[in-house]
């Protein structure tokens, strides 16, 4: 079965847009657990746009299942990841000007830099994966840097018509950076613009473990409510993961 792991960011985005307490994150991934989600994402960013310091260090206490941190490869970051020991660290690009992040991680103009904050969390304990396009140079680079686990970029596939020739363009290209993927040793993620109109075919890609998934989601869940969005997601996933060849 894939996993599915919830981004609450959105809750906290809607949160800050007026300062307040509400809506809660953590409320949020509870009942996220509650309908079914294997774990929790959440991305801390140097900005603070939506998630806080606040909300990583309770998450990190009520999560009940897995806790995947998103974070820059920057010292402060590691220095938190290191005090709040989620389970484990998604490394991913940052820029302030940006309204989400908007494509992998350059691991190989950053090498150097990347596979220090790799080393240094995987000394700490933590596991790491690295948020890259699924491009098979790319994952070549990927794997020589102490990560276990590659999450590949679906944004380009989220974007394309569903049933258009661009969307299966799309998904060959995922087909073949998961395959180097696994053929590399690595474990297998994915997500980023996934929802539950187009996650099937993704959740089909043969060996993905995990999925990350939270502004179709939560933007679902507008309408439905949290726990029947992540139920919904979660039988789209499976309905996916079930036509794998």
């Amino acid at each position: 079965m894939v996993r599915l792991y919830v981004n609450v960011d959105h809750v906290a985005t809607l949160r800050q847009q007026r300062d307040a307490r509400y809506p809660d994150p953590v409320l949020a991934a509870a009942l996220c657990e509650q309908a079914g989600a294997d774990g929790i994402t959440v991305h801390l960013r140097e900005d603070r746009r939506h998630v806080q310091d606040r909300d990583v260090r309770v998450l990190r206490e009520t999560v009940r299942g897995v806790m995947n941190l998103e974070m820059a490869a920057v010292p402060e970051m590691v220095k938190i990841a290191l005090e709040v020991r989620p389970d484990f660290c998604t490394l991913v690009p940052e820029r302030r000007q940006e309204r989400t992040t908007e494509g992998g991680l350059d691991v190989r103009g950053r090498r150097q830099e990347i596979e220090a904050v790799v080393g240094e969390l995987v000394r700490g304990g933590l596991g790491v994966s690295l948020f890259v396009d699924p491009d098979p140079a790319v994952i070549e680079a990927a794997a020589g840097l102490g990560a276990s686990t590659v999450e590949l970029h679906t944004g380009d596939y989220s974007r394309c018509p569903a049933h258009a020739r661009a969307a299966r363009e799309q998904l060959a290209r995922l087909a073949v950076a998961a395959r180097a993927v696994t053929d590399a040793g690595m474990r297998l993620a994915a997500g980023h613009g996934l929802d539950q109109a187009n996650v099937g075919p993704v959740g089909a890609l043969p060996q993905l473990e995990e999925l990350n998934i939270g502004h179709g989601l939560v933007a679902r869940a507008v309408m439905v409510g949290l726990e029947q969005a992540t139920a919904d997601l979660r039988a789209a996933i499976a309905a996916g993961a079930g036509r794998r060849e």
